[in-house]
This record gives C-alpha cells, sequence and structure tokens, in this order.
C-alpha cells in the first residue's frame, strides 16, 4: 500500500519538490485528509466494475483513492504545471488516465466512448473548482451522458441550493434543473481546514442519482428551463410579474398568461419559490399551448 497523498506533510512535499504555487483563478484548493476522501469514494459506491471521471485531480490526492476501488479513471486537468506530478505521484496506479483539457471543452460522450467502451457503470467523482461549479454540473446533466450518478464536493452554498425544496429562500432554477434528472442529497459538510490553502468557505458533498427517465414529463425541455429561469429571474415579484416582464410579448400576452396558471391551479399571486416541478411542468406544458407559437 503506498503512502496517501491527502496528508498535510506529504502534500507540502510534493509542492515543495515542484516548486508548486497556487492558482487563485483556478480555484485550487487541495484536500489533505484520508478520512473524508475515503467518505467521497464510498458515496459513490465504485467496484471493480466501474468507470470514473474526475474533475480537477490536483496532486492526485482523490485520484489514487479512485484508482483503488474502480476499474479505470479518467482525469481532466487544465493546469499544465499539474500533469508531471501527477505522472510521478501516481505512477503506482496502472488504471488512470490524465487528460489535459477543460472539462467544460471537451466531447465527454467521445470520452466515454473511447475509454470506457465495455463498462456499463460509470460516476462522475470530483472536489470541483468552485468557481466553475454549476456550468460543470449543468453540462454533464444536459449532454444526456451514460452516467449512474456524481459524487462532488463543492461549496456547501451551492449543496444547499441544488438539493433545497419548494418554499425555502435556496430554492431556486439551479434546484429544479439538477432535480429534473437526478436525484439529489447532500451527504456530507466538509469544513475549511482539510484544505490547503483554506478556503473562505464551507464545502459539502453531494450525491446526484441518475433517475430512469426525468421527474416529470415535458412537452419541450428547453421551454421548461425557460419559464423555470424566467419565474425566479427577480425573486420578490410574484410568479406573473416575473413571467410578463421575462417571456418574449409577455406583456401583451398577460391575459393569456394568467389564464393559463388558472388551469394550472396556480395562483398568478405566488412566487416562483413555492412552486415544485410539478407545477413548474403543468405550467410550462400549458403555456406551450397557449401563447402564440412565435412569441414563447
Amino acid at each position: 500500500m503506498h503512502k496517501d497523498i491527502a496528508t498535510p506533510l506529504r502534500t507540502k512535499e510534493i509542492l515543495h519538490k515542484y516548486g508548486f504555487s497556487f492558482k487563485k483563478s483556478l480555484g485550487q484548493n487541495f484536500l489533505v485528509d484520508s478520512n473524508i476522501l475515503r467518505k467521497i469514494t464510498e458515496f459513490a459506491h465504485l467496484t471493480n466494475e466501474t468507470g470514473v471521471i474526475e474533475i480537477g485531480p490536483g496532486i492526485g490526492a482523490l485520484t489514487e483513492h479512485l484508482a483503488r476501488t474502480s476499474k479505470k479513471v479518467v482525469a481532466f486537468e487544465i493546469d499544465q504545471r499539474l500533469l508531471p506530478i501527477l505522472e510521478d505521484t501516481l505512477s503506482p496506479y496502472n488504471n488512470v488516465k490524465i487528460i489535459h483539457q477543460d472539462i467544460l471543452k471537451a466531447d465527454v460522450q467521445e470520452v466515454i466512448a473511447a475509454e470506457f467502451g465495455d463498462t456499463k457503470d460509470i460516476m462522475v467523482v470530483a472536489n470541483l473548482p468552485y468557481y466553475v461549479t454549476t456550468p460543470i454540473l449543468l453540462k454533464l446533466l444536459n449532454e444526456q451522458l451514460p452516467l449512474r450518478g456524481i459524487v462532488v464536493m463543492l461549496q456547501k452554498e451551492v449543496a444547499d441550493r441544488i438539493s433545497a425544496s419548494p418554499g425555502t429562500k435556496e430554492y431556486g432554477s439551479l434546484s429544479i434543473a439538477i432535480q429534473y434528472y437526478t436525484q439529489a442529497e447532500t451527504v456530507m459538510i466538509v469544513p475549511k481546514s482539510v484544505f490547503t490553502p483554506q478556503p473562505n468557505v464551507d464545502s459539502a458533498v453531494i450525491q446526484l442519482l441518475k433517475r430512469d427517465k426525468p421527474v416529470v414529463e415535458l412537452e419541450n425541455e428547453e421551454f421548461f428551463f425557460h419559464v423555470t429561469r424566467t419565474s425566479f429571474a427577480q425573486r420578490r415579484k410574484t410568479i406573473i410579474n416575473n413571467l410578463t416582464s421575462g417571456l418574449q410579448n409577455g406583456k401583451e400576452n398577460k391575459a393569456k398568461i394568467i389564464s393559463a396558471l388558472e388551469k394550472a391551479n396556480i395562483d398568478p399571486t405566488r412566487r416562483g419559490e413555492t412552486l415544485s416541478i410539478q407545477e413548474f411542468a403543468t405550467l410550462s406544458n400549458i403555456l406551450l399551448e397557449t401563447l402564440p407559437i412565435n412569441e414563447k
């Protein structure tokens, strides 16, 4: 068994050996606590049949835990300075591949086909860079990748928004977008003290398990997401105000929007954050029938 990378001393040695300095712009905070990495790995329920995609492996602290418990790990790393470090720290593991690419620009579907050809069980497990958490998650879900799920560490505040319920101040279009595709649960809170350098915020681990099919039936997915984003555009406004100011030609079609809300059994004076995903689905399907074709 190799000495874990994720100890304060070993991390310090590795950084010193390579003269590595952290880049704020890349949101680099490395974990120095093996117990937490072990738990993250456990939440993903990996087996020797699982293929894992990691994003932002850093110096390989989480990667080695994933390599020990899965069939193969493919990690996307944007920072060229980390490539030689990863080659060194992960040299004991022959089931790891590092791709030097920005995950947001990568064709992940193609990578999965090339790297996990015969693998049925695929998970994303990562300690995500905080400044791009949301775009990364939405990309992974919107692209309909063949994943079983996603277990990631992110800013606690974002985890709260993702797993929020209707009627809470954290609930918003992000909660709906992610809960539409997955069952979302915050499984662990992580203190700042287990990172180097310490971030300014607490972190959380969130587990997203893909649903067999989305939680609601929609006539038009794109329009549904447009309606939910519009409904939260100004949180203090009622849903009718947000929709009339946010939908194309909403003011001219105000009567039609009101009638769609009434048909969906939604009081026009309610606020967006009180509506469930089911109510938004019903509403967007009715609006689609009600509004003139070119004004959606």
